[in-house]
């Protein structure tokens, strides 16, 4: 979501009438005097308002049913462990009826699908017990299929029976795994104490047979707490209305209010806890984004994309949250500050670790623009700029702004003499919208940067009106896959003006769109006061173009030169999403690229040439070809010699990485003079404001930045 300083009030106040007549619709509907239920007006009035006011108004037809229906199985049962094929044969019959459904005010298949998985849960209680009554042997050669979409729904209870005997086995399996590493670790620790002579904490070796033991009662007491927290007929609802608005894209969300509440709390940025943004996907809690500046950003090892399995307070026992909602996660993740939580997460290459973070408040420092100076061997200087957020004072309070910030730190570039600027928009998410024209602004003469275009077909054009160009030397931009929004505009900006290079990944994330948020109880009539409240919706309103016509919707924005990267084998970005909104194009807007372009086809062919001729590169590949390969295999053995086997495999080439990034030649970063000016020198506030440079100066994304800017003089 954007700025709202973005010029869309009548609009906004048409698109709030949109949604109060739909819920009058609704509310007339059912004749004088009566009054309806809450789930006919929640449900009618998003479907008719969406239909009518979204940037893609859909037709509540049976395509509009068929999409409905397919992703509520998805999110009711991903893992297909509850419905039978007999269960999908009774819940067809409603897959073209959910449009007529609507239309009516009623909701048969909320209704049956809720029925049939209530018993379903009955059931599979009961034969989760019964199988978990009996030890598990760890010595066939037995697979499981781990990617669910490749699975099919069980033909019958026997069918049933063996897939949750080995889904059980294979979650018992990586607790005794996890149980026996851990053991490992202890005596690793022994050893080191014991040649340090340092005494040591004693605690018996147990075998594999007493871990099974035990991991099969955690699994068991995960499995019994899923079972007793089976969703009322409200939060059932709740679900149905969300997956509804996803089929119109992935940005339009429906809010209850409690979710509504969460999320004004993580747009303040000042809360305590690990400061991770969380998402449901596929039957687990992703991290949906790390907060610049928050207790998981200084930690680092927690990354985006990660999912997270288990969750212990310090060194308690860990919960299980495979299956949880992220409300239910959310409490057990936050905590105070100075308090440890420990999560199993699962990497995307397969592996599992386990990462201790001590909780605290954001440091707001840390979330604003940072520039330091790159000494050269050459004797040049280069200019290291890093933007982790798009922010603003959306309140206009006299707060501070990501684009008035970047002139001052670019200001302060140029006062150093530098050569060239390295600006860093790596996993910048994106944010104010004005912010991101005000700043492309700055390397730019006046015109336009971006166009926003709305479903009545009117196209905006976002011009930078100072005809100033705060910096004018060369410009890299790096991005890589989680890149998006107001990162992307600006990308586009200096890429369709011919101003700079955008280096790193194939492309950036592919998020062009804005949303709004209205709240649902300020639109409906005083009449149906008493069923509020209703909450909020989050949908999407508007769609960004390049000033080329082009949209960064889907596409995203490709790199000028492309960079190996440890994110390459991710199948991650607005396009691997439910139901995204496709690329199209625009008329383009008038603009004149800029005189002094730098030489794309010499610079891509030099630095093609390095990067072939690196070893880190060049390990870098081997690893993101292997990576790429583990993650196609989905079959995993229930055999716990090759399984440990496998995963410290997986293990092995996920600490690649940092192993790749220590043989890169090192950086020599240095804070600008004028920053040590203003902090009079003092040696710790110096070192203090220069955190955000930890681990870049090993970077070979930028160490290649770096020499391509050489390259341009």
């Amino acid at each position: 979501m954007f700025s709202p300083r973005l010029k869309i009030s009548s609009y906004a106040g048409l698109v709030a009438a949109v949604f109060g007549l739909a819920s009058y619709r609704f509310y007339e509907h059912n004749g004088p005097g009566a009054v309806p239920g809450k789930e006919q007006v929640l449900v009618g009035t998003i479907v008719q308002g969406l239909s009518q006011a979204h940037y893609q108004p859909e037709r509540i037809d049976d395509a509009f049913s068929k999409r409905v229906f397919d992703l509520s199985l998805k999110r009711l049962d991903y893992r297909k462990k509850f419905f039978l094929q007999s269960d999908i044969a009774q819940l067809m019959k409603y897959q073209t009826d959910i449009d007529d459904e609507t239309k009516r005010g009623t909701h048969e298949f909320l209704d049956l699908s809720t029925k049939l998985m209530a018993e379903r849960n009955k059931q599979m209680q009961a034969l989760a017990h019964e199988i978990l009554a009996q030890p598990f042997t760890f010595d066939k050669d037995e697979t499981i299929q781990t990617d669910f979409e490749k699975m099919t729904f069980p033909a019958n209870a026997a069918d049933q029976r063996e897939q949750w005997h080995k889904l059980l086995k294979y979650e018992t399996l990586s607790r005794v795994a996890e149980m026996m590493d851990e053991q490992d670790k202890r005596h690793d620790r022994a050893r080191i104490a014991s040649i340090a002579k340092e005494p040591a904490t004693a605690e018996p070796d147990r075998t594999p047979a007493q871990m099974e033991v035990e991991a099969r009662k955690r699994v068991l007491k995960y499995y019994d707490e899923q079972f007793a927290d089976q969703p009322d007929p409200s939060e059932m609802l709740t679900d149905y209305v969300k997956v509804i608005c996803n089929t119109y894209d992935p940005h339009t969300e429906y809010f209850p209010p409690k979710d509504k509440a969460d999320f004004d709390e993580q747009l303040t940025g000042l809360f305590e806890g690990i400061g991770a943004s969380l998402q449901e996907k596929d039957g687990l809690i992703y991290i949906a984004d790390i907060i610049p500046g928050s207790a998981s950003f200084r930690q680092g090892e927690l990354k985006k994309g990660d999912a997270i399995l288990r969750v212990a307070q310090g060194a308690a026992e860990p919960v299980s949250v495979e299956g949880w909602h992220t409300a239910k996660a959310v409490p057990l993740i936050k905590g105070k500050k100075g308090t440890e939580v420990r999560l199993t997460v699962k990497k995307p290459d397969g592996s599992t670790h386990i990462v201790p973070i001590i909780r605290d408040v954001v440091v707001i420092e840390d979330t604003y623009a940072h520039s330091a100076i790159i000494n050269d061997p050459s004797g040049a200087k280069i200019g290291y700029l890093k933007l982790p957020a798009f922010y603003a004072d959306f309140n206009d309070n006299g707060g501070r702004s990501s684009s008035e910030d970047v002139k001052k730190e670019l200001a302060k570039l140029t006062a150093e003499g530098v050569k060239g600027v390295v600006f860093d928009l790596r996993t910048n998410g994106g944010g104010s919208l004005n912010d991101a024209v005000e700043m492309a602004g700055l390397f730019l003469p006046s015109g336009p940067m971006v166009q926003v275009h709305d479903s009545r077909g009117v196209t905006q054009v976002l011009n930078d009106k100072d005809p100033r160009v705060q910096y004018s030397g060369p410009l890299v931009v790096l991005v890589n896959k989680y890149s998006a929004s107001a990162s992307e505009i600006l990308a586009a900006a200096i890429q369709d003006y011919k101003r700079g290079l955008i280096m790193g990944s194939t492309s950036t994330y592919g998020k062009g769109t804005v949303q709004r948020i209205i709240n649902l109880d300020e639109t409906l009539p005083q009449e149906l006061s008493a069923l509020k409240p209703f909450g909020s919706l989050k949908f999407t309103m508007q769609k960004f173009y390049r000033v080329t016509g082009g949209s960064t919707q889907f596409k995203g924005v490709a790199s000028d030169i492309v960079l190996p990267d440890v994110l390459s084998y991710l199948d991650q970005g607005e396009k691997e999403s439910d139901y995204p909104l496709k690329w199209d194009e625009i008329k383009p807007a008038g603009y004149r690229p800029w005189d002094d372009q730098p030489n794309y086809t010499k610079l891509e062919a030099a630095s093609k040439a390095r990067v072939d001729a690196s070893p880190a590169f060049q390990q870098m590949t081997e690893l993101v070809q292997s990576l790429r390969k583990r993650k196609d295999e989905t079959t995993v053995s229930l055999k716990l010699a090759t399984f440990r086997t496998m995963q410290h495999q997986l293990k092995a080439e996920s600490d690649k990485y940092e192993a790749i990034q220590k043989t890169a030649t090192p950086l020599a970063l240095a804070p600008l003079t004028a920053d040590r000016t203003a902090l009079g020198g003092d040696s710790v506030k110096v070192n203090r404001a220069m955190r955000f440079t930890r681990g870049l100066n090993k970077d070979i994304t930028l160490g290649e930045a770096v020499a391509v800017i050489k390259d341009e003089q």
